[in-house]
């Protein structure tokens, strides 16, 4: 059985930057809240003419020039996002085109913050039938057309992005084990709650229900439990020491969930990689930009073990343990 083993990743960040001292639309004082928080100082967002799909493809494009890999050759793309294009078709239909990877399939999946997780479990579950050889797995999030910019619960803290992970099948290193896991009970916590069919466009009777909303204390709550739980989990099954592990990616959401969860599990918070600071939290891309960022710094190298964890709407949350 072979493995899916990361060839290459990649990331895109729009060239804009809101720092927090350009939210005039917040009372200065509330500056100041938005970082002790989060730890979020800024964040990038999309220009008028990009949306999700050209995030997704720079991110991609990124990844494959590292190799040298022609998007022709590609096999399968799954594009992890929570604000695509457009309800239908796929955002991946239209980063295939644009590719020129007109002989992958293309599909979408929607795990929210945990998309990543999910988006790397399914392709190395795709790689271990041996039907496939390669799959480029890509998240991209252009949160900044789902938020209310007047609201100052989520607004501040999600930023735009994109970062992409090649997967090649291979006889040793890869995706090692993944857990996933959702709680249908808690999907009120965090959605989007018109523009599906349970409350169609005609019928949303305040723009309030055409954007992004969640229950701010109740998703930091669960994210430290069920992170925490996830990534004992995966090692416990996996049947790797913590000790083992060289670096955790975890979704960077606020940077007060990451140091619990590392009190938590009992490691330095030193061995997080963290990014949040410059980007805010860019949904399910967050791990595969943190990720891509590790290995291009060094942080994280050849034939090191990394996990990667994830918790968002759903409520979902997950864990990949990877040999780089």
């Amino acid at each position: 059985m072979k493995n899916a083993v990361i060839s290459s990743t990649g990331s895109y960040l729009p060239e804009t930057i809101i720092h927090n001292e350009e939210l005039t639309q917040f009372p200065q004082a509330s500056k100041m809240i938005i970082s002790q928080k989060t730890g979020v100082f800024a964040r990038r967002s999309a220009a008028e003419d990009e949306c999700t799909s050209d995030l997704a493809v720079k991110s991609a494009r990124n990844c494959l020039e590292k190799i040298g890999f022609p998007a022709e050759k590609i096999e399968g793309i799954i594009v992890s996002t929570s604000s695509p294009d457009r309800i239908q078709p796929a955002t991946a239909t239209r980063v295939q085109h644009m590719l020129g990877a007109g002989n992958a399939f293309a599909f979408d999946i929607n795990s929210v913050c945990s998309g990543s997780t999910f988006g790397i479990s399914l392709a190395d579950a795709l790689i271990k039938t041996g039907q496939y050889n390669n799959i480029l797995f890509i998240a991209s999030e252009v949160y900044s057309r789902i938020l209310n910019k007047k609201d100052f619960s989520t607004y501040p803290f999600f930023g735009d992005g994109s970062g992409a992970i090649f997967f090649q099948a291979g006889n040793s290193s890869g995706v090692l084990h993944s857990c996933l896991r959702t709680d249908g009970s808690g999907a009120e916590t965090i959605c989007v709650p018109g523009g599906g069919s349970m409350m169609p466009y005609e019928k949303i009777k305040h723009p309030k229900f055409a954007f992004f909303k969640m229950n701010g204390k109740k998703v930091f709550n669960f994210a430290v439990s069920k992170g925490t739980e996830i990534i004992l989990q995966l090692i416990e099954e996996a049947g790797v020491s913590l000790k083992d592990i060289r670096c955790f990616v975890c979704h960077q959401a606020n940077v007060n969930i990451i140091l619990k969860i590392a009190e938590k599990i009992d490691v330095s918070p030193d061995n997080f990689y963290m990014n949040l600071f410059r980007y805010g939290n860019t949904a399910s891309a967050s791990v595969p930009i943190a990720l891509d960022e590790a290995i291009s710094k060094g942080v994280i190298s050849k034939g090191d073990l990394a996990v990667t964890a994830a918790f968002g709407g759903g409520l979902s949350w997950g864990a990949n343990l990877i040999e780089i």
